[in-house]
């Protein structure tokens, strides 16, 4: 006798825009414009675009695994453009405007990604990045006028036909991001068609977003950050609207927005919902519709969720990831007393472990200070382009993280092992602005910490033992940075000092500085 068996059904990610097609035609994709104008759009007639949007980049030479850059904001062509590369079995190269074009070019040589994808204001930015990388052939504009690049909106209405999607094994690559997640260098994560898939299941679950089809839910935190959190796979998933702020993430953009669209559930870094909190105080008025805000990217100060519970009447879900997760590692539950300093437990797909410098796993894992490590269906296992595994011998990724586990299983995290500084959710690398200011003929060593901010979590600040009594103004040591780094990169402060601790190995002592001068310390 035969067992009997299941079919096989690819878990790729093409699925949950061709689902909400077809059971939630009628539900919104939202995108906010300038002047407070939206456009929108069903996920049937966004499921067509995407599709023939796959037939124009195949006619232009994209074929299965082919990395298509993307340097864009959160919108409804944007959204199309991703379902879009991966339905076609291509991979989606995300880029973050944020960075400067010397660094984006050297994302993009190692893609090796030919055709780029530019929302039209960021061209300037686009065209700088293309000089730099002979191999960038093509730039397609879209949320705008083309200028200097093709336009894909014309190409798109000029081709009627469907280009198919799937017919490729799930372990395929879907997207690329680049991180400074855990090492100063950028290394880029590669996610797969089942890894997302996944992890999309996982954050639908009740105790972590909660996310339904009566959810219209807002999404801040960027599609060039981390999949934009899994957003975009999970919101059609369950057929929401999909509300989507362009590129402004100001406070009375998303007080008109998310009162225009009764959104629900808003999603984005800590610095976002200040910044919405201090536009209703300014000026009045509450947000009726909206139920809770999930945060996460960046440390979050008590006084912040306290302030933000108390104006806006939500429930706050604190949350906990990286890039190489995927990159949601945990989530408080809705139901879970708010409390900042912790990050909520591990969903099923996702497990945690604390050790200790050595990565030998802490005989107590409960209440004990440690290095963090996670495994799970979305880690990581190795980055791109590297021939070695980013895990131990059991498949534990080392996350960089000091944190610990209390007696009910919820994630805090303590601190940071690496040097890196977390500002508005995103990574600054000291040792790129320690090698510049440190090459001033007037400097003889420059250090890079920091110090807590209310606002962005954390912000550099420089300190630096001047050669021979030499004498330079703040603003002469800060600007051979500009152009360089990005400008939110550029320290807040500058500290002289007159002899710089150093360690018994010579290095720079930083935890001494971060002791002496009352800046963020860390184990």
């Amino acid at each position: 006798m035969l067992d009997g068996s299941m079919q096989a059904y690819p878990l790729t990610l093409d699925q949950f825009l061709t689902h909400a097609a077809k059971w939630h035609p009628r539900a919104e994709v939202v995108t906010a414009r300038d002047g407070g104008r939206t456009d929108r759009i069903g996920y049937a007639g966004l499921h067509d675009r995407s599709r023939r949007i796959s037939t124009v980049l195949a006619g232009l030479g994209v074929g299965l695994g082919a990395k298509v850059a993307t340097l864009a904001w959160n919108s409804q062509a944007h959204v199309e453009v991703w379902y879009a590369i991966m339905g076609m079995g291509a991979v989606c190269h995300t880029l973050n405007p944020r960075l400067t074009a010397t660094q984006l070019a050297a994302m993009v040589e190692q893609s090796g990604a030919s055709i780029a994808i530019i929302s039209a204001d960021l061209m300037p930015l686009a065209r700088q990045v293309a000089a730099r990388v002979p191999g960038l052939q093509r730039l397609l504009v879209i949320d705008g006028p083309a200028e200097a690049g093709h336009s894909f909106e014309a190409m798109i209405t000029a081709t009627p036909d469907h280009h198919p999607w799937g017919g490729f094994d799930e372990t395929a690559p879907s997207g690329l991001c680049f991180t400074s997640g855990t090492t100063g260098a950028p290394k880029g994560v590669t996610y797969t068609h089942r890894s997302s898939f996944l992890h999309t299941l996982r954050l639908l679950q009740t105790d972590v977003m909660a996310l339904s089809g009566r959810d219209n839910v807002l999404t801040v935190v960027p599609m060039f950050h981390a999949s934009a959190w899994g957003l975009p796979f999970a919101v059609p998933a369950v057929g929401g609207k999909l509300v989507l702020p362009g590129r402004h993430s100001d406070g009375a953009s998303l007080a008109r927005l998310i009162r225009q669209e009764d959104v629900t559930v808003a999603v984005g870094v800590p610095t976002v919902w200040l910044g919405l909190v201090e536009h209703l105080e300014a000026e009045g008025g509450d947000l009726p519709s909206l139920k809770r805000i999930i945060m996460g990217g960046a440390p979050l100060a008590p006084a912040l969720m306290e302030r933000v519970q108390d104006r806006l009447g939500v429930i706050v879900q604190t949350s906990w990831g990286m890039t190489e997760l995927s990159p949601s590692g945990t989530v408080a539950a809705p139901g879970d007393p708010g409390q900042a300093a912790l990050s909520g437990r591990p969903a099923i797909g996702v497990d945690l472990l604390i050790t200790d410098a050595e990565g030998r796993a802490l005989p107590q894992q409960r209440g004990v200070d440690g290095h963090l490590r996670v495994r799970g269906a979305a880690v990581i296992e190795r980055y791109f382009g590297h021939d070695h595994c980013a895990t131990d011998a059991d498949g534990w990724f080392a996350t960089g993280d000091l944190a610990r586990i209390d007696d009910d299983g919820h994630l805090m995290i303590t601190g940071r092992a690496k040097d890196l500084i977390k500002s508005g959710g995103e990574w600054i690398n000291p040792a790129e602005i320690e090698a510049v200011v440190g090459a001033l003929p007037e400097v003889s060593l420059a250090a890079v910490i920091g110090r807590s901010d209310p606002k962005w979590g954390e912000r550099p600040v420089l300190l630096v033992e001047m050669r021979d009594d030499q004498a330079l103004t703040d603003e002469a040591l800060l600007a051979p940075l500009k152009g360089r780094v990005a400008s939110w990169w550029i320290p807040d402060e500058v500290v002289r000092v007159p002899n710089m601790p150093l360690a018994s190995t010579g290095k720079i002592d930083k935890i001494r500085l971060r002791s002496e001068y009352g800046l963020v310390e860390r184990i």
